[in-house]
């Protein structure tokens, strides 16, 4: 009888084409991922900062981009591609965003607390940056950072 038992007989062979359809699901799913954060940062001046570090990929987080309109002399704001004018309307979505997040394990890497990333252009007044710093501090946020260049031309 010719059974597919496969007997006891010969070694095993290692079998490539299950390995290439996991390369191919792992490779998809990281592609998805990363395009998922590179949405979320739209492309602003960002001021230089030459000793800026490299931030920590292993964390969760919310990215707030504040454009200043140099006519109107007023902020937008942007948090997860929403345009916010109202600096209490982005408070409460920070909020909302936090507590979503405290309810899941943010990492379980050095550093695990959720943070907010302020991405701000050059001609954005300190003092707005200031009132968003506040806001996350107001929302529960103990870590905020700042992103910038670390040369000139990026």
């Amino acid at each position: 009888m010719g059974g597919g038992g496969g007997g006891g007989d010969g070694d095993p062979e290692f079998q490539i084409a299950p390995m290439i359809d996991v390369l191919l699901v792992l490779l998809i799913f990281f592609m998805s991922i990363t395009s998922a954060q590179v949405s979320k940062v739209e492309k602003m001046p960002l001021p230089v900062a030459p000793h800026a570090l490299k931030r920590d990929m292993m964390r969760n987080e919310a990215i707030v981009n504040v454009r200043w309109d140099v006519k109107t002399e007023k902020p937008t704001y942007v948090l997860d591609g929403v345009q916010y004018k109202e600096l209490k309307v982005l408070g409460e979505q920070l909020k909302k965003v936090k507590s979503a997040n405290d309810r899941t394990p943010v990492s379980n890497g050095p550093n695990p607390k959720y943070r907010v990333v302020i991405r701000a252009d050059k001609e954005t007044h300190a003092l707005v940056i200031n009132r968003v710093m506040d806001l996350a501090g107001q929302a529960g946020v103990e870590d905020v950072t700042f992103s910038v260049y670390n040369k000139e031309g990026d």
